[in-house]
């Protein structure tokens, strides 16, 4: 994927202006949501850390000679008699040690981006976007015809969520057309257009199958909010 330009002001007022648009032939009321990332993902740094000292500790059970061994030479001692309790001592400190310096190379988060699993990516970018949704579009309309575009860049990843009446009605597989129109463009590095792409593709399905009514009066924001 070709590095996305930064939005400016000007991309921001066509996303809103292609929102305005869109909801001009339907009832339905689009909002885009913006995010540069939708989790932390402390917990799974974490695990990764937890991981690597345990890794150490079965090393050090497997092969406890060659250990004690290397902590000799480097400490300069020669045939230290290892006591039990020496021996966990040195267990712990090394645990310790690479906890700590896993945890620490995490703290880049693109590093600690890198490692987290995709089906956690995906689950932590879903979550993100039901709650954003939860929150902005649902039942915020009248006749509940909210429906969310959802793009969490540091993941790579959009959802699309809609309200009961919308849901009712349209197949979430149509939202994949718009999905894929913007991940086309993403690919390019265009984030406005992509944006823009989704959103008329979810107007034309909303004007279908949700027409404007005559008493329909905009009820959410236009503008994109950036998170």
């Amino acid at each position: 994927m070709a590095k996305l330009s930064p939005m400016t002001d000007a991309d921001r007022a066509r996303v809103a202006a292609a929102v305005s648009t869109a909801e001009g032939n339907t009832s339905g009321e689009i909002v885009t949501i913006l995010a540069a990332r939708s989790d932390d993902y402390a917990d799974v740094a974490l695990a990764w850390s937890a991981l690597v000292a345990l890794a150490a500790l079965l090393a050090l059970a497997w092969a406890p000679d060659v250990y004690l061994a290397l902590v000799d030479r480097l400490t300069g001692t020669w045939a230290r008699h290892w006591t039990p309790g020496g021996i966990i001592g040195l267990a712990a400190l090394v645990a310790a040690l690479k906890f700590g310096a896993t945890w620490a190379i995490l703290l880049w988060r693109p590093l600690r981006l890198a490692f987290v699993p995709g089906p956690i990516r995906h689950a932590r970018v879903h979550a993100r976007a039901l709650a954003a949704f939860r929150v902005g579009a649902e039942r915020r309309t009248t006749g509940r015809t909210g429906i969310l575009i959802y793009l969490s860049l540091a993941e790579h990843r959009a959802e699309i969520l809609a309200d009961q009446a919308i849901a009712s009605k349209v197949s979430a597989d149509l939202w994949g057309e718009a999905l894929a129109a913007m991940l086309a463009r993403l690919k390019d590095g265009q984030m406005a257009d992509g944006l823009i792409a989704a959103i008329e593709r979810v107007g034309a399905v909303l004007a279908q199958h949700l027409p404007r009514a005559e008493d329909d009066r905009n009820e959410l924001p236009d503008r994109l909010i950036e998170v």
